[in-house]
């Protein structure tokens, strides 16, 4: 094992970019690696703490966890993740924060473009597909952008701001459009998503055993809450120190029996009854 390890390992530090890039799903990939760097000097001082570099390992896991899981979509009626618009009108909320990863956003930004045109050269793209693509690669550009004024001790515009605190309507609008058909409608109407509740948790096995009956679980659990203490600019240059709370994945790894395969309800099932299996260390 270990010198197969070995071998894995100096076969994967030697791919060339031209490598990484030559599919989508390496892309995916290649995107991850620039947020399991250490960060050193000139990045957020919770950013170069080790508490930091486990949050990383559990997103980049989270994430392909969720790459390697096959989603079906189904019919359900839609929340309002920006509200209805009703009730007194809300205080002014406190300034968001973006985790600082230029060149995360800059790969996720080229992976999308590079679906886009993909698609769209072969003609699998439809409209919907290309407005969702097209929003998409705005946004991880304007994130982009937001995180290098954070580096460089920049305040942010009030427009950078809103996209901050809107940022799970974005989202939502990105799914909506996901699900829309070629004409325009949406299954169940326009009001409706996915018959089953829209949540991260997912599980997928990705290698058999059949020695000893065994699969290898991956599986993302329900998300974590993050705190960080972040230092923020005011319009005048001034700054102070604010706790930014966010999300971030939880992540899973076990073998099952591989005659009772999980399947996303299972799982889910497990969790809401606090039977899951521990976290990796």
């Amino acid at each position: 094992y270990t010198s197969q390890m070995d071998k894995m390992r100096g076969w994967v530090s030697e791919l060339s970019v031209d490598a990484w890039t030559e599919t989508l799903y390496n892309t995916w990939l290649y995107a991850f690696r620039p947020l399991l760097q250490v960060s050193g000097n000139g990045y957020p001082a919770f950013m170069q703490s080790p508490a930091w570099v486990d949050k990383q390992l559990h997103s980049v896991l989270g994430s392909w966890t969720e790459l390697k899981h096959d989603t079906i979509l189904y019919a359900k009626q839609a929340y309002a993740e920006m509200g209805d618009g009703g009730g007194p009108p809300e205080p002014v909320p406190p300034h968001g924060y973006v985790e600082p990863v230029p060149e995360f956003y800059a790969r996720l930004a080229a992976l999308t473009a590079m679906t886009r045109q993909g698609l769209g050269d072969r003609g699998l793209l439809n409209p919907n597909d290309g407005f969702a693509l097209q929003s998409l690669e705005e946004l991880a550009r304007s994130l982009l952008v937001i995180s290098e004024k954070e580096l460089r001790g920049e305040a942010l515009a009030q427009q950078e701001y809103d996209l901050i605190r809107f940022y799970g309507g974005e989202l939502e609008h990105l799914l909506r459009a996901s699900v829309t058909t070629d004409d325009g409608e949406q299954p169940g109407g326009a009001g409706f998503f996915t018959e089953e509740e829209l949540q991260a948790a997912v599980v997928a096995d990705v290698a058999t055993d059949p020695g000893s009956g065994v699969v290898l679980e991956e599986a993302v659990g329900r998300v974590d809450e993050i705190h960080v203490v972040v230092q923020m600019v005011d319009e005048d240059g001034a700054t102070y120190l604010q706790v930014a709370k966010g999300a971030v994945f939880s992540y899973y790894e076990f073998q099952w029996p591989m005659d009772d395969r999980l399947t996303d309800e299972k799982w889910r099932a497990l969790l809401d009854a606090g039977e899951a299996p521990d976290r990796p260390g």
